[in-house]
C-alpha cells in the first residue's frame, strides 16, 4: 500500500433494529433526535415524549418487522455496500471504511472507535448514504459525527460529501433498476410510474431544507435519461411521499392517497420506485411492498410492482467510488476503469 493515501471512509445511514427486541430502543433513539422532532425551548420534554411515543409505536412497528423477517435488513445490506466500495477504491487509496448508523448499531460512536483503532489516517471522507440532503438525515448524521468524534482540529482533514442527487452514475443506477422492472410489463409505456420518497415535516421545509427540490431533480433526471435510453418508458409519472409520523403537516401527496386516486381513476398497472432509499428496509419491504400493495388491490389496480433499491449494484458502487476519489483529489482520469 506504499504511496497510497490512507483514507478513512465513514458511511452514514439511519440503521434499523436487528431483532424484534431492538424495535423499541431503536424507536427511542429515533424520537430522541432533535432533528426529527424539533421542540425548541421545550427540549427538556424530549425524553419523556420520546419514551411515550416509542413505547406506543413499538407494538405495531414490531408486528411489521415480524412480517419482513423479524429484523431490518439495512445492516447487512449496508455492509455489502461498504465491502463493495472498499474493493472499488482499493487500487487507488488504502481505505479504512466504517459504518455509522444514526439510531442503531453500529452507532456513530462505535464507528469513531473503529476508525481510531485503525491507526493514523491521511484523510477522512464523510459519506452519507442519503443521495438527497435533508436536515433530518444528512445533517442529523453529521451532527452526531461531530458529537462523537469531537473537533477535527489536529486530526486528519475531513472531506464531506453532502449530496449526490444528480450524480450521473447514481441516475444511471436508478434508470437501470427501473428498466429491469419495466420489462415485466407487456406495454410499459402505459403504466403509471410512482416515485415514492421518504416524507419530511413541512416545518423543516419551511426552514429551508433542500430535500424536496433535490428529490424533484432526481426524478426529473431519471425520467429524462430513461425516456432517452429505454424503449417503452412510461408516459405518466408521479412523485409522492411516505412514512408520515404524527399529526404535523408533511410533504404531499401521500403514497397511499396517490394509489387510491389512481385506482379510482381506473389505472390498472403501477410501478413504485423508492426514490430516496438506497437499500431495502421497512419503508420499502413493508410500507410499499405490503401495505401499498394491499391498498392497490383494494382499488382495482391489477399489476403492482416495486423497484428494488440500488443497493450494491455496480453502477451505484461506481458512483460512491467516484465521490470518494474526487473528495481526496483523485479525478476521473486517474481512476478510469
Amino acid at each position: 500500500m506504499a504511496g497510497k493515501k490512507r483514507v478513512g471512509i465513514v458511511l452514514f445511514q439511519l440503521g434499523g433494529p436487528d431483532s424484534l427486541d431492538a424495535v423499541e430502543p431503536f424507536l427511542l433513539n429515533l424520537f430522541l433526535d432533535p432533528d426529527i422532532i424539533p421542540l425548541g425551548p421545550l427540549g427538556w420534554l424530549r425524553r419523556p415524549i420520546a419514551k411515550l411515543i416509542s413505547s406506543r409505536r413499538s407494538v405495531p412497528v414490531r408486528a411489521r418487522y415480524a412480517e419482513i423477517g423479524g429484523r431490518s435488513p439495512i445492516g447487512a445490506l449496508t455492509e455489502r455496500q461498504r465491502q463493495g466500495l472498499v474493493e472499488a477504491v482499493a487500487p487507488y487509496i488504502d481505505p479504512v471504511a466504517v459504518t455509522a448508523m444514526r439510531y442503531w448499531h453500529p452507532l456513530t460512536s462505535e464507528a469513531v472507535e473503529a476508525l481510531r483503532k485503525a491507526g493514523p489516517l491521511d484523510e477522512v471522507v464523510l459519506l452519507p448514504l442519503y443521495p438527497q440532503y435533508s436536515y433530518a438525515t444528512t445533517l442529523s448524521s453529521l451532527k452526531e459525527w461531530r458529537r462523537a468524534y469531537g473537533s477535527p482540529n489536529g486530526g486528519p482533514p475531513e472531506r464531506t460529501i453532502e449530496h449526490y442527487y444528480d450524480h450521473p452514475l447514481y441516475i444511471q443506477a436508478l434508470v437501470q433498476r427501473i428498466g429491469s422492472v419495466l420489462r415485466q410489463f407487456p406495454d410499459s409505456s402505459r403504466i403509471h410510474l410512482i416515485f415514492s420518497a421518504h416524507g419530511l415535516p413541512m416545518s423543516l421545509v419551511k426552514k429551508g431544507d433542500p430535500y424536496p427540490q433535490q428529490i424533484e431533480e432526481t426524478v426529473r433526471l431519471a425520467c429524462a435519461q430513461g425516456a432517452k435510453e429505454l424503449s417503452g418508458w412510461p408516459r405518466t409519472h408521479l412523485l409522492c411521499y411516505q412514512s408520515r409520523v404524527g399529526p404535523a403537516k408533511w410533504l404531499q401527496p401521500p403514497l397511499t392517497g396517490t394509489i387510491e386516486r389512481l385506482g379510482n381513476e381506473g389505472v390498472k398497472e403501477v410501478l413504485v420506485v423508492p426514490i430516496s432509499f438506497v437499500t431495502e428496509h421497512i419503508e420499502t419491504l413493508h410500507e410499499i411492498n405490503i401495505e401499498a400493495r394491499v391498498e392497490a388491490i383494494k382499488v382495482g389496480i391489477q399489476t403492482f410492482r416495486m423497484m428494488p433499491a440500488v443497493g450494491d449494484s455496480p453502477l451505484f458502487i461506481a458512483a460512491l467510488k467516484d465521490l470518494v476519489l474526487r473528495a481526496v483529489g483523485i479525478g476521473a482520469d486517474s481512476a478510469a476503469g
